[in-house]
């Protein structure tokens, strides 16, 4: 990896366009460095991952919206949706719309946490979906997303975004461009412009993810990676874009980051080096905000030395400051106390999550955020007695760039009535590459096969994990088998009117 010196440059001093990190980020997107199996093989689990929370999620209100508003734009050899055949074609933007909501939607995807935080799996929507309409092989589908993962991953590690309260998919924007370039061969001038263009218009506030969440928390990295093929579109026509993006004086880093004087060091691939950054990142097990994870497998093991919840005093989790800021008490939402927030809120409350690990020794995507799971009297209690502080040796721990070092976990210290406390700490969740249990593709597909059972049929399970294992080799025309056909009747649909359905009369 190389690393580059990223800072504003006034107009006076204007940077030049080679020395510009869109540049090298184009640059990046631009080499046709191959593809190591190992990097393919996890974009298959991660394709398989993104597959089976999508069809969890498919008859979920905010993913029927978008799936209607994408049928209002049919297109011949389009893109395909999940839940519907290969015979429904939208185009490419609006299957990135639906399709990216529907895995986005339960939060039980994969995850990459550095400087900033990310979902890297939001990438493979969109780039699936142009690939789908534009012919693209399997092969160059998954070039496509190594970039897409290496970029946002790189920026990740570098760039922090929550700290001036701008949500993370401004890091989505740009690495879905750089992807979608890589896969269609575009030159680095064209990469450069959308890149730029990309980030301009998908930077938005941290108000998606604070106080009362809503589902556009969602539609957030699925927007991003729409606008993000727009732009690949517009660059495509010669059209160019705020330039430099990063660096200008008017800036998003001069006016939304660290202002005049920052300093950020971005490591990105050298020419002709793979791109394996999708090895870095990590899937869940627990459809849960990622930092829960290891909490969630350490309260399985606690709650075995606890007879009655009334006996507890009080809970205590030291944690990192992510965890403690952002899902812990020090983000001082009031909703995460809430027994009738919404799922995304609950998602997003550590107290809440561990209440309910401890109590039913299991976490269910769907009965553990249950109206009457989360009002459960005794939960209340329990719920109202845990707190967390940040501790600095988590912290470091979460911003280390050694993998055998870097962990998202924490301690839990229960203390009981009589005073006797019952304490545990877990650094990486169980599933994690260095967990007890790291997963590998049979647990991909045990998830797939986990979350689908009762929704799809056996044999359509069967024939979608046939063919995305076989991606390095599908044709063209065998892309549109990366789409799953829920049984006639059983795939919820709009009923409401709107903009982009409405008929005159």
């Amino acid at each position: 990896m190389k690393l580059h010196e990223v800072k504003v440059h006034p107009e006076k001093d204007r940077l030049p366009r080679a020395e510009q990190l869109a540049w090298k980020i184009a640059e990046v997107a631009a080499d046709p460095v191959e593809i190591e199996p190992a990097v393919a093989d996890m974009i298959i689990n991660r394709m398989i991952d993104n597959a089976s929370v999508a069809i969890a999620s498919v008859n979920r209100h905010p993913i029927v919206t978008a799936r209607a508003q994408a049928m209002a734009h049919p297109r011949a050899g389009g893109a395909t949706l999940f839940g519907l055949g290969p015979d429904v074609r939208v185009h490419a933007e609006w299957a990135a719309w639906a399709n990216g909501t529907a895995v986005r939607e339960l939060d039980y995807h994969d995850t990459f946490l550095a400087a900033e935080y990310s979902h890297p799996g939001d990438n493979i929507p969109p780039i699936l979906a142009v690939a789908q309409q534009t012919g693209q092989n399997g092969h160059d589908l998954i070039r496509g997303i190594a970039t897409g993962y290496e970029i946002q991953v790189d920026l990740v590690r570098s760039i922090c975004l929550h700290e001036h309260k701008i949500d993370h998919v401004a890091h989505l924007g740009p690495s879905v461009a750089a992807g979608i370039g890589t896969m269609l061969h575009l030159p680095a001038e064209i990469i450069y412009q959308a890149v730029q263009q990309a980030l301009h218009v998908t930077t938005a506030t941290r108000q998606s993810r604070k106080g009362e969440i809503s589902s556009w928390k969602a539609f957030a990295p699925s927007h991003a990676g729409k606008l993000a093929i727009e732009a690949v579109d517009r660059a495509m026509y010669g059209e160019g874009a705020p330039s430099p993006i990063y660096e200008g004086e008017d800036s998003v880093i001069a006016w939304m980051l660290d202002g005049p004087k920052a300093h950020y060091i971005v490591p990105l691939p050298e020419k002709g080096e793979a791109k394996r950054a999708i090895l870095d990142t990590y899937t869940k097990e627990h459809s849960a905000e990622y930092q829960s994870q290891a909490l969630i497998d350490l309260s399985f093991k606690l709650r075995e030395q606890i007879k009655n919840w009334d006996d507890v005093a009080d809970i205590l989790i030291e944690t990192s400051h992510h965890t403690h800021y952002v899902i812990g008490t020090g983000s001082n939402d009031p909703q995460k106390f809430d027994p009738k927030a919404s799922r995304e809120t609950l998602d997003h409350s550590i107290m809440y999550i561990v209440a309910v690990a401890l109590q039913d020794g299991f976490w269910h995507h769907v009965k553990s955020y249950l109206p009457e799971r989360a009002q459960r009297p005794d939960t209340m209690r329990l719920w109202q007695k845990i707190r967390t502080i940040e501790d600095p040796r988590w912290t470091e721990r979460y911003h280390a760039t050694d993998p055998a070092v870097k962990a998202f976990g924490g301690r839990i210290i229960i203390r009981l009535n009589n005073g006797q406390e019952i304490a545990g700490e877990m650094a990486v969740a169980n599933a994690h590459t260095l967990g007890a249990t790291p997963w590998q593709r049979a647990n991909y597909i045990g998830k797939f096969n986990m979350l689908t059972d009762g929704i799809l049929d056996p044999a359509e399970a069967r024939r979608f994990l046939d063919v995305v294992q076989a991606l390095p080799s599908l044709k063209a025309a065998e892309l549109a088998g990366l789409t799953i056909a829920l049984p006639d009747r059983k795939l919820a649909m709009a009923k409401d009117r709107s903009i982009f359905s409405w008929i005159s009369g």
